[in-house]
């Protein structure tokens, strides 16, 4: 089975990924700047309403993935607020100026999240070796990595995620997302071998349906696959 993940903006959209079958809620604000870390509240009442795993992204804004020592110093504690709530895991990633991985940073977040697991997120699609920085995330204790293969869609780099998937080896797990829709979701996994999906799946059908019809509608699909 396929576990679908759904990138929820605040905690009422996160029901409907609960009530519509997702396996896990990535928890956002701002979703058109990409996603930042939505607040305590949002958090703690998502926390207390949801039974499935709840994953807050640990991003203190939008731009680019290489962060100040104050916004570095936010994002320690928003994980610290995320572990004391009991979160099941932490969305994040850090990046040099040069366009690889910020390890010593990524590693220190690690350590304050331990031992909730972290997902490295689409900052990985900035990097200008993917393959080299799979290696890293490996060593340094990611539980999985979201991408889009470096593409806008998932579904265009879908060659790059069935390498990386390919040279992951079950060591790390590769989420592809980005523009994955009812339409196009088997197809990405069919060619990819994807285990794990992640959307917020609320739009690009051809027919009139709410949110949580569509979730459900994936998630069914994906069930059976």
């Amino acid at each position: 089975m396929v576990k679908l993940e759904v990138c929820a903006n605040g905690v009422n959209s996160a029901l409907i990924a609960q009530e519509a079958g997702a396996y896990r809620v990535e928890l956002c604000d701002n979703l058109l700047e990409g996603g930042t870390t939505p607040s305590y509240g949002q958090i703690a009442l998502a926390r207390k309403l949801l039974h499935i795993k709840l994953y807050p992204i640990i991003r203190p804004r939008g731009g680019n993935f290489v962060y100040s020592d104050v916004e570095f110093e936010v994002m320690k504690a928003d994980i610290l607020n995320c572990k004391a709530l009991g979160c099941d895991g932490v969305v994040f990633g850090i990046l040099n100026p040069d366009q690889t991985i910020d390890e010593e940073r990524c590693k220190a977040l690690l350590e304050v999240a331990h031992p909730m697991p972290a997902t490295f997120h689409r900052a990985f699609d900035d990097l200008k070796d993917m393959h080299q920085g799979l290696g890293q995330l490996i060593t340094l204790g990611f539980e999985r990595i979201l991408t889009s293969g470096g593409a806008a869609t998932a579904v265009a780099g879908a060659d790059v995620i069935k390498q990386l998937i390919t040279a992951a080896a079950g060591r790390i797990e590769i989420m592809p997302g980005a523009g994955l829709n009812l339409n196009n979701v088997e197809e990405l996994i069919q060619r990819t071998g994807a285990r794990e999906v992640h959307g917020s799946f609320s739009r690009d059908v051809p027919f009139r349906l709410t949110d949580a019809d569509v979730v459900k509608a994936v998630s069914l699909r994906l069930s059976s696959l």
